[in-house]
């Protein structure tokens, strides 16, 4: 089970990464170009926030049943100098927790905004900042923290 989990963590990574970068991409768009808020807009807000929780669910059930975070948690004394298990047993869950809490801030202030323009300009910088998060808290496989391939 602990693989399937895995499996589909690792792929839905790229849903997570398309539906930020395309949120971002529109909300440029949106703002720069003086453009209403669509429907589209909106949608998009919402399935990249959606995704986004879905993501984090995967994330959460894999941490508690991670023979690594059990491992990293049981010996944290000498697990914390080892730079792939204080990796995923701090770094990685604390930096998408964020990214995630910011992913969602920014999709329920933009709905409140009231002009157009402020929806757009907030889902850029909230969206955008959680990108750089994530990007960073990623096992990439060029990672000076940890590495993993890019689909497990």
């Amino acid at each position: 089970m602990f693989e399937t989990l895995t499996f589909y963590h690792s792929t839905i990574r790229w849903l997570v990464l398309a539906s930020l970068v395309y949120s971002i991409y529109r909300a440029y768009k949106g703002y720069f170009s003086n453009a209403p808020f669509s429907k589209t807009d909106n949608y998009v807000r919402h399935w990249t926030a959606t995704i986004a929780h879905i993501q984090l669910i995967f994330g959460i059930v894999i941490y508690t049943q991670s023979p690594i975070i059990k491992y990293f948690w049981n010996n944290f004394d000498e697990a914390i100098t080892n730079l792939d298990l204080a990796f995923f047993g701090l770094l990685h869950i604390i930096l998408m927790l964020t990214a995630i809490v910011m992913i969602t801030v920014g999709s329920a202030l933009s709905k409140r905004r009231t002009t157009d323009r402020e929806k757009f300009k907030t889902i850029l910088f909230w969206f955008s900042v959680s990108l750089i998060i994530i990007f960073i808290a990623i096992p990439w496989p060029f990672s000076p923290f940890a590495n993993r391939p890019y689909f497990r």
